[in-house]
């Protein structure tokens, strides 16, 4: 379901953009992978929506592949399964800075809350304030500023 627009004479129209997908998933795989994403994701495909899911071989802990980047830049919507243990990955919170740094603008993010209240995420309380507490430790101010912040824009 790629976007298209009728092709003007002029040579000063833009062409189409030609989405690679028509959705990127983004999830924390130990709580939804099997199950909830996993079902939602064979729903998109049989309703013929081009879905990016990623490889569940990826190695936890490492930084973003490239191949995910570049997944998200080349995805016309995103739908974020936001789950108890979203924010404990650091990877997941990473994505999410991708994602509304690619979509944002264009409005094109979809959140899901799986298993928990949507006020959770945006008081962060309960898990995900656990997850903050033990990202303290770890990280800068700034860097958790930033993963607090986009939690505010995927409501």
């Amino acid at each position: 379901m790629a976007l298209s627009t009728e092709r003007a004479s002029s040579s000063s129209v833009p062409r189409a953009i030609q989405w690679k997908y028509d959705v990127f998933l983004s999830f924390r795989g130990e709580d939804t992978r099997k199950r909830f994403t996993a079902h939602l994701n064979e729903e998109l495909k049989y309703l013929g929506i081009k879905t990016f899911l990623d490889n569940p071989e990826l190695e936890i802990g490492k930084s973003i592949p490239a191949e995910l980047s570049s997944a998200i830049k080349q995805s016309r919507l995103a739908i974020i399964v936001i789950s108890p243990n979203y924010a404990s990955s650091t990877w997941c919170l990473d994505e999410l800075l991708q994602i509304l740094q690619c979509m944002e603008a264009r409005d094109t993010v979809l959140p899901i809350f799986y298993d928990l209240e949507p006020s959770d995420v945006r008081k962060q309380t309960g898990s995900f304030a656990k997850a903050f507490r033990y990202h303290k430790k770890r990280f800068d101010t700034n860097k958790l500023k930033d993963w607090k912040a986009a939690f505010n824009k995927s409501r």
